[in-house]
């Protein structure tokens, strides 16, 4: 999945004087239609809120689901470098028909270059260490500490940026310290490989959001995402080539891969900006923190897994520290 101050995605929340002065322009000399669109607008921002909340919960629920589809492909031999390939690749094969689609121009120069690095370095590193945890470590416990991405930011924020911290930011990242203290209290052995494991893919995307803050600015976030991914997609490939890729020796292991590639990348990305556009970033900040929620439920009743009580209690910990910070914005 990947994150201007009051809008740092760059995506546009719809304006209704804005749609109404458009309207105006286009429709003049006929003030009915005017006055009926004007009605019609006014009288939906609530439906239009709900269907930006709906949204954000989509792509929370497409995102939390990627470690169903990545045990699915896990068990039929891939690796998580041939499943990050073709997770990029296919993601990234309809993401350019897209653009194709809409003609949308590309980025140049040193935008161009920070994208591909954000997509080769970043992404792909985060990536690798989230699906690698997976394999050591519970899913829903994973995704849980992957949320600690807010709190690094904003201590990498005050520590690097000087940036000036509040209380309530100061309070949030307490929280989420106590949080990752119950989470780690009891791991040992394999299981903590995969809890560093997460807690470096949360420090990469940390790092990774703060560079994409000045690298993204001013460009179309649907444009950038696809230069990611893409990037990501041949990093990933010029790995298998050299290496070798597993590719899936059953259906289900087709059917997890395609899966990840579709539902929790394409889908994914795609609900988010939707949602952002009605509700705004902060909202579908906090919206988003369903997706860990999705995971561990799913996992219980899927996958068996059960987290003790100190795993849960500092999940939880960790999950209103992420909902501060993004009320902070």
């Amino acid at each position: 999945m990947i994150h201007q101050r009051s809008n740092p995605y760059n995506v546009k929340v719809i304006d209704t004087a804005e749609l109404l002065r458009d309207q105006t322009a286009r429709n003049d000399g006929m003030p009915k239609i005017v006055d009926q669109y004007k009605l019609k607008v006014e009288m939906n921002p609530y439906k239009n809120r709900l269907i930006g909340m709906a949204y954000i919960a989509l792509s929370a629920t497409a995102f939390g689901v990627m470690p169903f589809f990545a045990n699915m492909a896990y068990r039929s031999g891939v690796t998580p470098t041939s499943l990050l390939f073709l997770r990029f690749g296919i993601a990234a094969v309809l993401m350019w028909v897209f653009l194709l689609y809409k003609h949308s121009p590309l980025p140049r120069g040193k935008t161009l270059l920070g994208l591909v690095l954000m997509g080769g370095l970043g992404y792909a590193g985060q990536s690798f260490s989230y699906f690698t945890a997976l394999q050591f470590a519970p899913a829903g416990l994973v995704a849980v500490l992957l949320y600690l991405y807010p709190t690094l930011v904003t201590g990498l924020s005050f520590a690097v940026l000087k940036q000036p911290i509040t209380r309530i930011k100061l309070g949030a990242l307490i929280l989420s310290l106590l949080g990752i203290l119950l989470v780690i209290d009891v791991q040992s052995g394999g299981q903590m490989t995969g809890v560093l494991l997460a807690i470096l893919a949360a420090v990469i995307y940390a790092v990774y959001i703060m560079a994409g803050a000045k690298v993204t600015q001013g460009t179309d976030i649907r444009v950038s995402s696809t230069v990611i991914i893409t990037s990501a997609a041949v990093v990933y490939g010029v790995y298998g080539a050299w290496h070798g890729l597993s590719l899936p020796n059953s259906e289900m292991g087709w059917v997890g891969s395609i899966g990840l590639a579709l539902i929790g990348t394409v889908v994914a990305v795609w609900a988010f900006f939707e949602g952002v556009k009605r509700i705004g970033a902060v909202d579908a900040s906090m919206l988003s923190t369903l997706e860990p929620v999705v995971t561990v439920v799913l996992a219980w009743v899927l996958l068996g897994e059960r987290l003790t009580a100190l795993n849960l209690c500092g999940g939880v910990l960790i999950l209103v520290a992420a909902v501060l910070l993004a009320r902070a914005r």
